[in-house]
């Protein structure tokens, strides 16, 4: 991988820690179509290289994740309860998800990556308000939601803050708390998620072998992404509790929809 791709990659980590600290979102929605521009056709095979992206970019979030978090939980933001209760339902979506992504031609893995990012954004721009008297649910509840959040998070290759956010600030879940929270559950998506990969890309033909790829994952991308993105992210962390979000928030649903267009334009290629 030339030097060039590796300064683009590690900047790219740079942006997206960033995020993750602020916004308590992966960044994987960034990372993905990024690696797809970013990673030499020559290293990875057309056929596989949303697949490679996807992988990929869950593999960083596992690293940037616990760097987050632990900004966040140093001011005592991060709802454990709610973490604890999730994750188990985490791992089994994630589990679940990455399977079936697996068997997903190009085609529809960009579409459904199109939709997700598209729905995020809008509900970025609406931010309606939830109504007053409506609360977390049980411990089923908490669950379902948790395999909901995992399948969806390890078939586009995002942390799940598009959902976490979300559903927990429609709870009346406070904002920073529902952004430190969801930075906490990125790992489990991640990590669970990042071993699915792994396994279903095993025996895939055509991807190169260990030290460049580990199943679907892009070892030299996932380092030069990791190590910034670990480095920018407790910076995230510390502006998004001195300032309010919101107008960054309807920057970074621009920022969404521009990608949105470009999957569906890669779907439109792959057709």
């Amino acid at each position: 991988m030339e030097l060039t791709t590796i300064a683009l990659l590690s900047l790219l980590g740079c942006c997206t820690g960033f995020l993750a600290g602020l916004l308590g979102i992966g960044g994987g929605m960034i990372i993905t179509p990024f690696l797809i521009m970013l990673i030499p056709s020559s290293l990875i095979p057309h056929d596989h290289i949303v697949h490679v992206a996807i992988a990929t970019s869950l593999a960083t979030i596992a690293f940037t994740s616990m760097s987050s978090v632990f900004a966040h939980h140093k001011r005592g933001a991060v709802l454990w309860s709610v973490v604890s209760a999730v994750a188990p339902g985490i791992l089994a979506g994630a589990v679940i998800g990455t399977q079936v992504a697996s068997y997903l031609p190009t085609f529809w893995l960009s579409l459904v990556f199109a939709v997700f990012v598209g729905f995020s954004a809008i509900k970025l721009f609406t931010n309606s308000k939830p109504k007053p008297e409506r609360n977390l649910p049980g411990s089923s509840g908490k669950f379902g939601m948790g395999i909901v959040i995992g399948f969806l998070s390890a078939i586009v290759g995002a942390g799940g803050g598009f959902i976490s956010i979300p559903w927990m600030v429609w709870c009346n879940v406070k904002m920073h708390n529902a952004v430190a929270t969801s930075a906490a559950l990125g790992f489990p998506i991640a990590f669970f998620g990042t071993m699915g990969y792994v396994i279903s890309g095993w025996n895939a033909q055509g991807l190169p072998p260990w030290p460049v790829n580990i199943g679907y994952i892009c070892i030299p991308a996932l380092f030069a992404v990791s190590i910034t993105s670990i480095l920018f992210a407790p910076l995230g962390a510390k502006v998004a509790h001195s300032i309010d979000v919101k107008p960054l928030k309807k920057c970074y649903a621009g920022l969404l929809f521009f990608i949105c267009c470009y999957m569906i334009r890669q779907a439109y290629l792959a057709w």
